[in-house]
């Protein structure tokens, strides 16, 4: 391996112009390190350029486009080549705020962390927990002069999550309920799926009525259900489904014990109108135009009629 030699330490009898061609030859066939010396030993050393030095630049093949998943953790990598002592920042392009200058961070939010992989002259800003204000344009720079910029743009997938079928469900007792949770545009399956009966969760022990079976469905789809065998009215109420890092959706049961769902809705919500008071309010509105004994016969025939038909 050639060394480097300064011109004092040449042999004497080269001419001035086999100085220069020699000190040429080296700087391009050596790799320059930068070593720290410990009790006359070199601690560690770090390649910085090889060849003749003319400055840092992007590498071509660095990605300019991000796509994560909300809740995920997004990588930026951005690989400059012969960075010398230059430093390396990255911005965030909507607010201009600096988020790193090399390994050190400048923003409050500890989310945002800045990584060099030496081995690849790369520098990668990290981003934890991405969330949907996230997505955007941010730049990597160089402080050269004038300053160099590369730019990336991330963008962040919101997955989608519902229980299908309508909001309240109304069965039979001693039936088995299937709930199904589909979570769709989701770019990773999530690491669990759990449910929850009215904030309790769910859990398939032995002899329990549940059962709960979670598959995928596509390169984007996940699908859980929870299967209720046998149920009673103490399975009624809400169940949620909650995956990880991801929002949850809910339903309501109701189990029915010889009950009518629609006697059930107007017992529930009380600003419903109740059929016997319309019919009644039509009959005295007939008062106006017959006689009253017949108007109110009427409007309590018309009553009795409709509690009938509703049961």
């Amino acid at each position: 391996m050639h060394t480097i030699l300064p011109p004092n330490k040449l042999p004497k009898n080269l001419k001035p112009v086999q100085v220069l061609q020699a000190i040429s030859s080296s700087l391009l066939t050596e790799t320059l390190f930068v070593s720290v010396l410990s009790g006359g030993e070199a601690a560690h050393a770090v390649k910085r350029f090889s060849g003749l030095y003319t400055g840092p630049y992007f590498d071509d093949s660095t990605a300019t486009n991000i796509t994560t998943q909300l809740g995920t953790h997004a990588y930026l990598p951005c690989k400059v080549k012969q960075l010398g002592n230059k430093s390396v920042s990255w911005i965030r392009k909507r607010d201009a705020h600096i988020l790193t200058v090399d390994r050190f961070t400048f923003i409050a939010d500890d989310r945002f962390q800045a990584f060099l992989v030496e081995s690849t002259d790369t520098w990668t800003l990290q981003v934890k927990y991405v969330q949907a204000r996230d997505a955007g344009q941010y730049e990597c720079q160089v402080s050269t002069e004038p300053k160099m910029s590369h730019f990336i743009t991330l963008h962040v997938v919101v997955p989608k999550i519902e229980i299908t079928g309508e909001p309240d469900m109304y069965v039979k007792m001693g039936s088995t309920v299937k709930l199904r949770c589909v979570i769709t545009q989701s770019l990773e399956e999530p690491a669990f799926i759990f449910w929850y009966h009215d904030g309790q969760r769910v859990l398939p022990i032995d002899k329990s009525p549940y059962d709960i079976k979670a598959e995928r469905e596509g390169p984007e789809t996940t699908v859980s259900t929870l299967i209720i065998h046998y149920t009673t009215t103490e399975d009624s109420g809400n169940y949620t489904c909650t995956p990880s890092n991801l929002d949850s959706s809910s339903v309501l049961l109701h189990v029915l014990n010889g009950e009518h769902p629609a006697a059930m809705q107007r017992g529930k919500n009380s600003a419903s109108p109740i059929p016997a008071w319309s019919h009644l309010s039509i009959g005295l509105g007939l008062t106006a135009c017959t006689p009253p004994r017949f108007a109110i016969a009427v409007a309590l025939t018309l009553a009795i009629i409709s509690e009938i038909i509703a049961c």
